[in-house]
């Protein structure tokens, strides 16, 4: 395992950052990148250094770490240029990874459907091309560990041009998946079944929510981006509505635009979703900083006027609660949940129902009655208000589906 030493720049125009917030989250995204830490160090700066990023005394103070820990990489978390890069590893001597090569790297280990490994090999070049060949990094370099995975694993002994033709062949396999993709989507459209998307925070409880519902068996731990492929699964309402449950991957706080860029087929479903769940961890100290970052992203993928619902997540971690009710006013259609142990889903359920009254339509039919498996298909599909059978037809009240209530229009009463 990698011995890594984390250094945290505080640049000053940063202000609305939370620093201490910033600095674990740099330590457990090591941590689930599968290195060691050896050491933390926090460094403050007006504004980054053209040449080192960090002033050249830092850089004597971490070169002398290096010596002194036995350091194999070090961690950066903030994005540097090239130049910068290859500056630092000269002057330490080892390996520097910025902040969006290790969320690549992390990505590069959680990716196994072949959009997201088509997705993360594209962000992984084109993070690359610019830094290779004396811009950056060297190609010598790539060959194991933190920083490396994926086209590293690949043996990137290449010049531009072949990487530039590998990077168009991404971007035409990735045109067909999501090819098949917009056909799924346009199958879900004529079925008129809602598609409620799950957001929050990496490791806000996201997949534990849908496990909770919907039984997915989705992979659960207590680390950073384990969902990266997005998973759907189907689910009944108490209303006996069809509705379609995605979960997503995680946000973090300043998600590097270049990820969210190479992921947009992924958060289409974000886009497409009828209604969003934003869950968010209340156990954790700097919830605020991490719902605000969550809006954040929401923004930038334009999707910040969706209807949306609050799920309070983690309710069984709190010692006291009752500072919940007061929290409660801070956010849109609010719900105390703790997806683990079940409380609160049922008060979730019924504002799921009550945000997607407008996905149903309500009709009042007159059924003939060798039309039974009609009626069959109006209880499995919808909400029967009242139903009452006469010697020539059937009465029927009922909340439908769009799709249901378009085939059951010339049975509506006159």
């Amino acid at each position: 395992m990698e011995r890594a030493l984390l250094v945290t720049v505080d640049l000053m125009h940063e202000e609305h950052l939370n620093l201490e917030m910033i600095r674990e989250e740099l330590s457990r995204l090591a941590t689930t990148a599968g290195v060691e830490v050896s050491s933390e160090i926090v460094c403050h700066r007006d504004k980054p250094d053209p040449k080192y990023f960090i002033g050249s005394g830092k850089v004597e103070e971490l070169t002398q770490l290096v010596k002194d820990e036995r350091i194999d990489a070090i961690i950066f978390n903030n994005d540097f240029s090239g130049s910068q890069q290859r500056n630092l590893e000269e002057a330490l001597g080892v390996k520097t990874i910025d902040r969006t090569q290790l969320i690549l790297d992390i990505f590069a280990q959680h990716a196994h459907s072949q959009e997201g490994k088509l997705q993360i090999e594209l962000a992984q070049l084109e993070y690359l091309l610019p830094r290779l060949s004396g811009k950056g990094i060297l190609l010598s370099r790539l060959g194991g560990g933190v920083g490396t995975r994926g086209p590293g694993e690949q043996k990137l002994e290449v010049d531009r041009r072949r990487i530039r033709e590998r990077i168009a062949k991404l971007k035409e396999d990735l045109k067909s998946v999501r090819t098949h993709r917009q056909n799924l989507k346009k199958k879900r459209i004529l079925e008129a079944i809602p598609m409620i998307a799950i957001v929050g925070y990496t490791n806000a409880g996201k997949s534990t929510l849908l496990n909770a519902f919907t039984s997915a068996a989705q992979p659960v731990k207590d680390s950073l981006f384990t969902t990266l492929d997005p998973l759907s699964r189907m689910y009944k309402l108490k209303n006996h509505q069809k509705i379609i449950f995605s979960d997503t991957v995680g946000f973090l706080e300043r998600l590097p635009h270049g990820l969210i860029e190479a992921f947009k087929a992924t958060l289409e479903e974000v886009k497409d979703a009828h209604l969003l769940i934003h869950v968010l961890d209340v156990s954790h100290p700097q919830y605020p900083e991490r719902a605000k970052a969550v809006v954040s992203v929401l923004k930038e993928l334009k999707v910040e006027d969706k209807p949306l619902i609050t799920a309070l997540n983690k309710m069984d971690k709190l010692q006291d609660a009752t500072w919940l009710g007061s929290l409660k006013r801070s956010f849109a259609n609010p719900v105390a949940i703790s997806a683990k142990t079940g409380q609160g889903l049922e008060e979730l359920e019924a504002l799921i129902i009550r945000e997607l009254k407008g996905e149903l339509k309500n009709l009042k039919l007159d059924l003939p009655l060798d039309k039974m498996q009609l009626l069959d298909m109006i209880y499995q599909q919808g909400n029967v208000r009242s139903v009452n059978y006469t010697q020539k037809k059937i009465e029927i009240d009922a909340d439908l589906p769009l799709n249901l209530a378009e085939v059951l229009k010339e049975y509506e009463k006159k």
